[in-house]
């Protein structure tokens, strides 16, 4: 019985040792991971930005046909057709800029095929003078994905089939995050020099749908690994929320512009700038223009213009993902909604607003 007693002592003794080890080493490959050594831009480098590309101007992009990030890239459903005709109705108004989110189980799936349609896709954009901030990372709306055939969308229901990237499974598979490290660094290295990109947007609205400061490990280590990579177009990540004061401080003193999120009216879309101006860098407003919330082309896009901030809204056209319909206001029949939430255009290229879309055409110096 001693001598069990002691063999059990020294077993729970090892694994005790064991598990300290484990304990430790884990902590310091997270230690590793969100080690962020700045190569953020010099003031200089930033105006220089600026200057080249002048007033940035356009949407938040995703085709009609398509529900989601996986629908826009997938090889399947990769459609180059109303990807042309619609920034064709975008290049008609002076709009020169869209915004548009990547997945990276697109990239997992097919990754020569992938970076070869972002490539298609760019010169696409190109043919109509508009150029891309392209968006790595999200944390807004489904937690979870998968590849292949995306669901149907639900009558009625903004963004029913929008996900995540990378969601939930971010805490699920202690792998992932080397995944992401791999395509993040991929697509930066295969575009670092494309004067096609305006900005890579490395996370849109980290810490939404409750992760608040558990994604700002996932944060640092795209901003490290950005850093690495250093490519010539600026790398940034919107603030969003006021009340997330770790994240914005991170993001605010990180990122080589400011972006940023403001969907309200223009009072309060003014007193954002005038907070975030104080730091002197360009800004562009990566997402603005929600009917209901009084944020509208013809009382924000003014001020954004005589501010000279991008203006990029959510929404060019009306399409599958919904988004005409409010977030928290879903209509079940799919009825029209009496206000459009977001999106410039009807499915077949009419204006959802000529008043607006002649306010656009006013300040972007289309007769």
């Amino acid at each position: 019985m001693k001598r069990t007693g002691t063999y059990l002592l020294a077993i729970m003794l090892f694994l005790g040792v064991a598990c300290q080890l484990k304990k430790e080493k884990q902590e310091a490959a997270d230690t590793k991971n969100t080690e962020v050594v700045s190569q953020k831009w010099t003031q200089e480098q930033a105006d220089a930005w600026a200057e080249e590309n002048g007033w940035l101007r356009g949407s938040n992009f995703n085709p009609s046909t398509s529900i989601n990030q996986l629908e826009v890239w997938q090889a399947e459903t990769f459609d180059t057709e109303t990807i042309d005709r619609e920034l064709g109705w975008a290049e008609e108004i002076g709009l020169n800029c869209m915004r548009v989110y990547l997945h990276h189980v697109a990239w997992e799936v097919d990754k020569d095929g992938f970076k070869n349609r972002m490539n298609k896709y760019l010169e696409i954009a190109d043919s109509h003078g508009i150029k891309t901030i392209f968006v790595f990372f999200d944390d807004c709306w489904n937690a979870t994905y998968q590849a292949g055939k995306q669901p149907d969308p639900k009558p009625g229901v903004h963004n029913s089939g929008w996900v995540r990237d990378p969601g939930d499974l971010l805490y699920e598979d202690e792998n992932l995050v080397n995944v992401l490290e791999v395509y993040v660094k991929d697509v930066l290295t295969t575009f670092k020099d494309d004067k096609r990109i305006a900005i890579w947007d490395l996370y849109n609205e980290p810490g939404n749908s409750g992760y608040s400061n558990r994604s700002m490990p996932l944060l640092k280590n795209v901003f490290n690994w950005a850093w690495e990579i250093r490519p010539s177009q600026p790398v940034s990540a919107g603030v969003w929320n006021a009340s997330l004061t770790d994240l914005n401080k991170f993001q605010l003193e990180n990122s080589d512009i400011i972006t940023y999120h403001n969907y309200e009216g223009p009072e309060q879309h003014q007193a954002a700038i005038d907070t975030l101006k104080t730091r002197g860098l360009p800004m562009v407003c990566t997402e603005y223009m929600a009917r209901r919330n009084n944020s509208y082309f013809q009382n924000i896009m003014p001020i954004l213009h005589n501010e000279n901030i991008g203006a990029i809204n959510w929404g060019l056209v009306a399409g599958k993902s919904n988004t005409k319909y409010a977030w928290d206001e879903p209509i079940p029949d799919g009825s029209e909604p009496p206000l459009w939430f977001h999106e410039i255009f009807h499915p077949d290229g009419t204006p959802y607003s000529q008043e607006e879309v002649d306010v656009i055409k006013s300040l972007t110096g289309i007769n």
